[in-house]
């Protein structure tokens, strides 16, 4: 059994993101993840408030750097960080349900602001082993 987890990669300044997960929709999400685990613990984030998004893109690593530049817009928009995300992906359609909460710097302590996902090492694929894995570098 995959068990679906995220990871960081260093990158000179910058900090890469990985999603690692047993299907495509779980290495999204464990990206994600990875996202709001280089701004705060994503452990301390409640998953309060929710909302829906759709977003296209023609590629799989594409859609995941959208996704994650979509997922920076919306931190910056509503002044919150997430900690739950629903995934669902039909290249070139990508669904999601994003739980999370207000940003409190006492309570989240952000450790750095993340300017935007790149396509530098941008992937998502399914290994040898069929373990499903999504990354890319994001801009600190």
């Amino acid at each position: 059994m995959i068990e679906a987890r995220w990871e960081h990669f260093s990158h000179q300044a910058d900090v890469g993101v990985r999603g690692i997960g047993a299907t495509r929709e779980e290495a999204f999400q464990q990206a994600a993840v990875a996202l709001t685990a280089v701004i705060t613990n994503p452990l301390q984030v409640v998953a309060r408030d929710v909302f829906e998004l759709e977003l296209e893109s023609r590629e799989d690593d594409l859609l995941l750097v959208d996704w994650l530049n979509r997922l920076i817009y919306e931190m910056s928009t509503r002044g919150m960080v997430f900690s739950r995300f629903d995934v669902w992906v039909e290249t070139p359609m990508l669904r999601a349900r994003v739980w999370g909460e207000k940003l409190n710097t006492r309570k989240h302590k952000p450790a750095v602001e993340v300017k935007a996902a790149t396509y530098h090492q941008a992937a998502v694929y399914r290994d040898q082993s069929g373990v499903w894995i999504a990354q890319c570098v994001v801009d600190v």
